[in-house]
C-alpha cells in the first residue's frame, strides 16, 4: 500500500476519532436507558428526568456520527435506479453524480445547521444545563465532515477516470453491506 499524504493521514486520524466517538456514545447511551427501564420496574431506583434528555442527545450524535462514517466508508445506503455501469470509468461517473447530490444536501446541513447552532448557542438545557450549541451544532460538524469525506471520495473517482486501477476498489466501498 502506498504511503498516504499528510492530509490522508489527518483524515484517517479524524476517521478513527469518529469511530471511537461513536463507540463511546453507544456505551454512554446504555446508562440512561438502563436507568429508565429499571426505574419503571424496581421501586427503590429513583426516576431521574435527565436520563431521557441525555439519551436523546446521545442518539442524535450517534446518528450523525454514523452517517459521517458511512460516507467515508462508501457504505451509506443507496437506491439503485439505473443499473450499475459495467466499466470502472462508468461507475466513477455515476458516483460523481451521486456525490454531487450528496454535496447539495451537505450544503443544506452546513448552511442551515450553522443558523440552528447559533440559535442553540443562546439556550441551555433545563434538565442537564448543557449549552444547546453542543446538540444543535452536530449538524454543522456532520456537514463539514461530509464535505471532507466527499472530497476524498471525489478524488478517488477522479483517479479512476484517469485510469488508476488501484483506486477502483476504493471507489466501490465495502461490498459486505446490503446495497
Amino acid at each position: 500500500m502506498p504511503e498516504r499524504s499528510i492530509i490522508g493521514r489527518i483524515i484517517d486520524g479524524y476517521y478513527r476519532f469518529l469511530r471511537l466517538l461513536a463507540t463511546c456514545l453507544m456505551g454512554v447511551i446504555i446508562v440512561p436507558v438502563t436507568l429508565q427501564i429499571f426505574s419503571r420496574y424496581i421501586g427503590f431506583i429513583p426516576r431521574y428526568i435527565w436520563t431521557e434528555e441525555l439519551a436523546r442527545f446521545c442518539f442524535i450524535w450517534i446518528i450523525l456520527t454514523g452517517a459521517t462514517l458511512a460516507v467515508r466508508d462508501g457504505t451509506h445506503f443507496e437506491v439503485d435506479i439505473l443499473p450499475t455501469p459495467p466499466t470502472p470509468k462508468g461507475e466513477a461517473i455515476m458516483r460523481l453524480i451521486v456525490y454531487f447530490f450528496m454535496l447539495v444536501f451537505t450544503y443544506i446541513f452546513v448552511w442551515y445547521g450553522f443558523a440552528y447552532a447559533a440559535f442553540g448557542y443562546v439556550q441551555t438545557s433545563e434538565l442537564t444545563g448543557i449549552n444547546m450549541v453542543f446538540i444543535f451544532g452536530v449538524y454543522v460538524v456532520a456537514g463539514l465532515t461530509w464535505v471532507v469525506f466527499l472530497a476524498e471520495r471525489i478524488w478517488v473517482a477522479i483517479r479512476v477516470l484517469r485510469g488508476d486501477e488501484g483506486a477502483v476498489a476504493l471507489l466501490r466501498g465495502d461490498y459486505n453491506v446490503a446495497r
